[in-house]
């Protein structure tokens, strides 16, 4: 997007019903930008239209949908190309979440992740991208990733599978669409308290655990509000920053595990080791391979 404020331009945010998407959509529609909005949840995604066009901004098109529906996206596709053209901006935010050990972890559980985290995105790129690049007026594309798109979280390895991917998807498409005057940006948000926090499925825990509800409050202090997070998506956007964290703590982590790659692995393997603990007896196994 050569021009990279947001007022008057053709803005794609998936996910709008809650959490960042929400908030991102109510930040874009108070700087100008003409909303074309979707999410599951139809009821929410009603509330977020309500609340911008009661505030003044301005939404185009709003269609509740699953992204990891190909078929869906692609009508949507339609239907928005029909009544108002080509997009400016495609942000990709809407994810779901599921943590376990991969003993416990489900086929159910990797294949929802992927469909939803990595094919709903490459569904909105297939559908969406291309007009954008006829119309050749630039544009961006603004992928949610995740910290766990960047560092080896315990427990992660599904929703890390969908994130590692998107990562990948945009590093590629960051030197494919330049040529076209398309700008790619990464969103890579560490602890973010939204409505996920008390949802996110734990496979293998109960989740009324004291401990797991130690933790849980322990991140809700530490965690950015959606607020927040969108600020700095949209200052990333507007900056024309590849990579956009939206926390001091993921940024320094990250380039600590590429500077240090010994003490990375080895807080890994201790947050591993703290994470197990809250395993029933039976499922723990040392390093040694032998089950206490």
């Amino acid at each position: 997007m050569r021009d990279h404020g947001l007022s008057g331009k053709k803005t794609l945010i998936t996910g709008a019903a809650s959490g960042i998407g929400r908030a991102t959509a109510l930040a874009a529609a108070r700087k100008g930008a003409r909303l074309v909005l979707t999410d599951v949840n139809s009821d929410g995604l009603d509330a977020t239209v309500e609340s911008i066009r009661s505030g003044g901004g301005t939404v185009e098109v709003a269609v509740a949908l699953d992204i990891s529906d190909y078929d869906a996206v692609t009508a949507f596709a339609e239907k928005v190309h029909e009544q108002i053209g080509s997009l400016d901006v495609v942000m990709n935010v809407a994810g779901i979440s599921t943590w376990g050990t991969v003993e416990n972890l489900e086929h159910r559980h990797w294949k929802r992740l992927i469909d939803v985290n990595l094919m709903g995105p490459i569904h909105v790129i297939e559908n969406f991208i291309p007009p954008m690049i006829e119309a050749k007026r630039g544009g961006a594309l603004v992928n949610v990733s995740s910290a766990a798109g960047l560092l080896a979280f315990p427990w992660h390895a599904a929703y890390s599978a969908s994130k590692f991917g998107l990562r990948g998807v945009s590093d590629v498409l960051r030197f494919d669409l330049e040529r076209h005057g398309i700008k790619v940006h990464l969103v890579v948000p560490g602890a973010v308290d939204t409505p996920l926090v008390q949802t996110v499925d734990v496979v293998g825990v109960d989740r009324d655990d004291p401990r797991i509800q130690a933790w849980i409050k322990r991140f809700r202090r530490h965690a950015k509000s959606p607020d927040e997070v969108a600020e700095a998506i949209l200052k990333g956007v507007e900056k024309g920053t590849y990579l956009i964290h939206t926390q001091f703590d993921i940024r320094f982590g990250y380039w600590w595990a590429r500077k240090f790659a010994w003490p990375y692995e080895f807080a890994m393997r201790r947050a591993n080791d703290l994470f197990t603990t809250f395993l029933p007896r039976e499922e723990r196994v040392p390093v040694n391979g032998t089950p206490e």
